[in-house]
């Protein structure tokens, strides 16, 4: 445990900070679970709709290097690559 009354603020700032990461990092999960599972059930607009959603909170995490950039952009590049292969999909049928 900290002893010094500095020692003691930084460790209260870094309870603080891990908080709003893990919650951060959670938010972004759900958004891409909710992409991922609007591309399986084929609902495309609301995958696109939701594909935007998530961008933006990648994009924010991102800025504040709570996830890593080319994590961020890695994960973009992901989802809305499974959106146009679901889109070609039922063209090719």
């Amino acid at each position: 445990m900290p002893t010094t009354k500095s020692a003691k603020k930084r460790h209260r700032q870094s309870l603080e900070r891990r908080a709003k990461n893990r919650a951060t990092k959670s938010a972004i999960k759900t958004q891409v679970r909710k992409v991922r599972q609007a591309i399986t059930s084929g609902d495309l607009p609301k995958a696109e709709t939701e594909l935007r959603t998530a961008a933006t909170k990648l994009d924010r995490a991102a800025s504040k290097r709570i996830i890593h950039p080319n994590a961020a952009a890695r994960t973009k590049s992901r989802l809305s690559h499974l959106i146009v292969v679901a889109k070609k999909k039922p063209a090719a049928k």
